[in-house]
C-alpha cells in the first residue's frame, strides 16, 4: 500500500462519521479563536498599559545620576544631555529621547496649599508618544515653548487649591544646593489623566524655567527619557547605551523603575498562560475522544488491513494522517472564526469611558488605564498558538495510532 492511497483512506475515514468530525473541528477552530483573543488582549492592553506607563513616567529607558532612584533630589542630576540624547537616538528602536526634571514641590494659591509632585518638559521635544498627560487637557492651554509662562495642574489638584485658569499659583521646592526657593506662575490649564492619585497631585511645568529657579544649565536635568518602538526591546536598549555612557549616569529600564506595574504586569500574564493551557488541554483531550473512539469502533477493519498485508506502521501512519487533517481544518477554521471578531477589536475596541467614569477613573500604580479595549497580537504569539493547534490535534493523536497498529488480526475479526 503507498503513501498516497493512505491518505485517501485517511480523508474518507475522517467523513465517515461527519456529525463527529465537523464537532471536534468545532472544538478546535472554538479553542483556537480564545487562544488568539485572549492572548490579543493581553498583548495590546499590556503594550499599551507599558508605553503609558513609560509616557507617565520617564520612558521606557531612562538615563539618571546613579543615586536618583534612591533618592530623588534635584542635586542629583545629569548634565550634557544634548550628547546622551544624541547617542540614544543612534540606535534605530529608538522613537524619542527628551530631558525631564522632576521632583517634589509644594503648591499654593490664596485658598489653599498642597504637597504635589512636578515633570518639567521641553514643549519642543514632547510629541503625544512621549507625554500622556498633554492628551487630557480640560481646559487652558499647553505650553509650547520650554520658556513658556504658565503652569498646569491636574484638574482634582486644581479644583482642591481653588485656582480657576489665570489664579496665581506658587510652587516652592528644593533647588540642586539644598536651598528652598519658590516660583509663581498663572494657572494656564489643567489635565485629566485618568489616573486619581496623579490628577490629585500633579504639577507640569516649562524645563526651562524649572532650570532658571534651580541652577540648572541649558542641558542639565534630573532624567533623560528614552522612547521605543516596541517597550519589550527596553532591556537590549539599555545595555546598548549603557555600553556607551561613563559611570556618572546610569541607564534603566521602565520596570526597574516600576517595579509594582512590572508586578501586575507578571501577574497578568501569567495569569493569561494557564487559562490558555487549560483550554488547550480541554480541546486536546476531545481530539484525543474523537479519534480514540474512531479506533475502537474500526478494531475489526484495522485486523482485515493487517491481514491481506498492511503493515502496523501504515495503520499507525494511516490514523495520524486523519489527525493531520483535523489539525489543518481545524487551524483554518480558527483563521475563519476569528477574524471578524479580532478586526473588529483591534479597529473598533469596546468603549469603557462610562464604566471608567463611573469609578473616578481606573489606575493601577499612578498609570491611568485606557478606556477604550482594544487586542493586537504578537505574530510571534500568533505562530506559537498555529503550532501549538499542530502539535496538540497530532499527539493527541499518537496513542490511538499506535493502539491500531497493534490490534491482533485474528483476535479482531472475529469480534462480531
Amino acid at each position: 500500500m503507498t503513501g498516497p492511497n493512505l491518505v485517501a483512506l485517511a480523508w474518507r475515514n475522517l467523513w465517515r462519521q461527519k456529525r463527529r468530525t465537523v464537532l471536534t473541528l468545532v472544538s478546535i477552530a472554538f479553542g483556537g479563536f480564545l487562544a488568539v483573543l485572549m492572548t490579543a488582549m493581553q498583548d495590546r492592553s499590556f503594550a499599551d498599559f507599558i508605553d503609558n506607563a513609560a509616557r507617565f513616567g520617564a520612558g521606557h529607558v531612562t538615563i539618571q545620576h546613579p543615586e536618583y532612584r534612591d533618592r530623588p533630589t534635584l542635586n542629583r542630576t545629569v548634565e550634557g544631555t544634548d550628547a546622551l540624547r544624541g547617542i540614544a537616538e543612534e540606535d534605530g528602536r529608538v522613537v524619542k529621547v527628551v530631558d525631564r526634571t522632576s521632583g517634589q514641590a509644594m503648591v499654593s494659591t490664596a485658598k489653599d496649599s498642597f504637597g504635589a509632585f512636578f515633570i518639567a518638559y521641553d514643549p519642543e521635544l514632547e510629541t503625544d508618544e512621549t507625554m500622556e498627560f498633554t492628551q487630557g487637557l480640560v481646559a487652558g492651554r499647553l505650553f509650547e515653548k520650554a520658556d513658556d509662562d504658565g503652569i498646569i495642574l491636574g484638574h482634582i489638584l486644581a479644583k482642591n487649591l481653588g485656582a480657576e485658569l489665570g489664579d496665581k499659583v506658587v510652587y516652592t521646592l528644593t533647588d540642586r544646593k539644598g536651598e528652598i526657593v519658590s516660583g509663581m506662575e498663572r494657572l494656564s490649564g489643567t489635565v485629566n489623566t485618568g489616573a486619581i492619585s496623579t490628577d490629585a497631585a500633579l504639577v507640569l511645568l516649562p524645563i526651562g524655567n524649572i532650570r532658571n529657579v534651580v541652577g540648572y544649565d541649558d542641558h542639565e536635568s534630573t532624567q533623560v527619557a528614552v522612547f521605543l518602538k516596541d517597550g519589550r526591546r527596553a532591556p537590549s536598549v539599555r545595555d546598548a547605551i549603557d555600553a556607551k555612557v561613563d559611570d556618572t549616569r546610569v541607564v534603566l529600564t521602565w520596570d526597574e523603575l516600576q517595579p509594582e506595574i512590572k508586578a501586575f504586569v507578571a501577574m497578568k500574564i501569567g495569569g493569561g498562560r494557564m487559562f490558555e493551557i487549560v483550554i488547550g488541554v480541554l480541546v486536546a483531550a476531545g481530539i484525543f475522544n474523537t479519534i480514540f473512539m474512531s479506533v475502537l469502533e474500526r478494531t475489526r477493519e484495522f485486523g482485515i488491513m493487517l491481514a491481506i498485508g498492511y503493515s502496523p506502521r501504515q495503520i499507525f501512519s494511516m490514523v495520524m494522517f486523519e489527525s493531520g487533517f483535523l489539525a489543518i481544518m481545524g487551524l483554518v477554521g480558527a483563521v475563519l472564526v476569528t477574524a471578524y471578531p479580532y478586526w473588529y477589536m483591534h479597529g473598533t475596541g469596546i468603549d469603557m469611558t462610562e464604566l471608567y467614569a463611573e469609578q473616578g477613573g481606573v489606575d493601577i500604580g499612578g498609570v491611568g488605564l485606557d478606556p477604550i479595549l482594544r487586542i493586537g497580537i504578537y505574530p510571534e504569539n500568533a505562530a506559537v498558538i498555529a503550532l501549538a493547534i499542530v502539535i496538540a490535534t497530532l499527539l493527541a493523536g499518537v496513542y490511538p495510532a499506535w493502539r491500531a497498529g497493534r490490534v491482533d488480526p485474528v483476535e479482531s475479526i472475529n469480534l462480531m
